[in-house]
């Protein structure tokens, strides 16, 4: 089974997440502008038949393109690894499984909330979301007993 975590450690757990949610955000935003870059590049050299271009910097451009879709897959493989599920990296939404009358609901977070208030079952998605009740709290207190 994979990891799961009580709301006070996915809680706890967001201020590292948050910064690498946004380094990994960051990372994927830079690749996906030297993409454009360089596709613009090529359509310009396609349409002209032909022309002359510095090599060195279009390999430098493409050479930061592949570092930063390293760093962002590094990035998302780091948070994976914590055991977080990114739901969606663009829009900044974070899953971490949790136990809840034993059945495995996902917590959900978007980066800007100051907390975790929310959940869903794992065949829902964020439009699914309902209010962190009182169960969750009873499973904080179990798991200390």
């Amino acid at each position: 089974m994979s990891k799961t975590f009580t709301w006070n450690e996915a809680q706890t757990l967001l201020p590292v997440l948050e910064s690498l949610l946004k380094r990994a955000q960051t990372s994927a935003e830079k690749a996906t502008e030297l993409e454009s870059e360089i596709q613009s590049l090529n359509q310009r050299i396609f349409l002209a038949g032909g022309m002359r271009i510095d090599v060195i910097a279009a390999v430098r451009r493409r050479t930061e393109r592949e570092k930063a879709v390293q760093e962002a897959n590094d990035t998302l493989a780091e948070i994976d690894s914590i055991g977080v599920q990114v739901a969606d990296l663009e829009e900044g939404l974070l899953a971490f499984p949790c136990k809840l009358e034993g059945h495995v609901v996902l917590l959900s977070w978007q980066l800007g909330e100051p907390a975790i208030t929310s959940w869903h079952s794992e065949g829902e998605g964020y439009p699914e979301r309902k209010p962190i009740d009182s169960r969750f709290g009873r499973i904080e207190r179990e798991r200390l007993n």
